[in-house]
């Protein structure tokens, strides 16, 4: 019963349009707080609040690098995950056109 309270809960974080697109965005590589912010064309708080959730939840991990903190995907043994992260189409163009110095 657990097991399904997990998957219950993780698949309605999934049902949320912008979780579900900053999961995509994890899925190319790890980003910054203001990357996610830049794309998603959001504010940092609502950005922030979603990677909450999402690492909450345990599908996202974040790093420290200097004073910036970078989020990436952690969805290892989540295989339901991965196979909705397989359906949703790339955003790598989305992530290519970055300099990747905003938190620099």
């Amino acid at each position: 019963m657990e097991q399904i309270n997990e998957l219950a809960e993780n698949l309605k974080l999934l049902g949320d349009k912008t979780r579900l697109t900053i999961l995509a965005l994890l899925k190319e590589r790890p980003l910054c707080v203001c990357d996610i912010v830049d794309i998603l064309e959001t504010s940092q708080p609502n950005a922030s609040q979603h990677l909450r959730k999402l690492k909450s939840a345990g599908l996202v991990s974040e790093t420290r690098k200097g004073q910036w903190i970078y989020y990436s995907l952690n969805i290892e043994g989540k295989i339901y995950i991965q196979a909705v992260l397989d359906y949703i189409p790339s955003l790598k163009q989305k992530i290519d056109p970055m300099k990747n110095d905003c938190c620099e």
